[in-house]
């Protein structure tokens, strides 16, 4: 078993109360169990969302375009310092002032792979402007661009096998976030809204915020 199978994840029920833990190896296998996580959404000015394409290696969907980061907190680890954890790692990038817009529950099972996704979904936003520098690993990132997000969310529809199954997800729980789709600001509040103005720095609890996320972890 891999570092990363071993990195614990954080069970809990359709309304997102903790019921216990397990690894990611355990969660991840048929039939899968609910457990929390987070998908960051880099937004520039225009509104764009900086989206990556996941490596070859990845034990999940790999080399589907995916939104700019995902991940799970550890047990008690804060949300924001678990996402811009994994940032720092997949992209190189942060820490970043990160709003909570909303949560989708969704399932999804990896026909080339044989493991499952069942997850309790924070969707994170922060402003990102597009010249800033990213060094992403080529570990976890096979490729970066830049999207509409309507746009994209039409692409998904129309092939959607080119997507990770819980990008559409993210992209929905974006758009009825912000005042005005597309619009130039990243949402500041909205459903389960974190309330961390965009582009200010996180702040740190939790007894395992310093516990990085292995490599690939989601």
């Amino acid at each position: 078993m891999t570092a990363r199978e071993e990195h614990l994840v954080e069970l809990v029920d359709n309304d997102g109360t903790v019921v216990g833990s397990t690894t990611v190896a355990a969660a991840h296998q048929p039939p899968g169990q609910l457990h929390r996580a987070f998908s960051v959404l880099l937004v520039d000015p225009a509104g764009r969302v900086l989206l990556q394409q996941r490596a070859s290696v990845k034990t999940r969907f790999p080399l589907r375009w995916a939104n700019s980061c995902c991940g799970h907190p550890e047990p008690g680890q804060s949300l924001r310092n678990a996402a811009n954890r994994r940032l720092m790692e997949e992209l190189g990038v942060g820490p970043v002032g990160l709003t909570e817009v909303g949560v989708h529950l969704y399932f999804a099972e990896d026909p080339s792979t044989g493991r499952v996704e069942f997850e309790y979904d924070h969707v994170l936003c922060a402003a990102f402007a597009p010249d800033q520098p990213v060094s992403p690993d080529p570990t976890e990132v096979a490729d970066l661009r830049w999207v509409d997000p309507e746009e994209l969310r039409a692409d998904i529809a129309a092939v959607p096998d080119r997507y990770a199954p819980w990008l559409v997800g993210v992209i929905e729980r974006y758009l009825q976030s912000a005042p005005v789709a597309g619009n130039a600001t990243v949402p500041t509040g909205g459903s389960g809204a974190a309330g961390v103005p965009a582009g200010a720095a996180s702040g740190s609890t939790g007894p395992t915020d310093n516990a990085a996320e292995p490599p690939g972890g989601r």
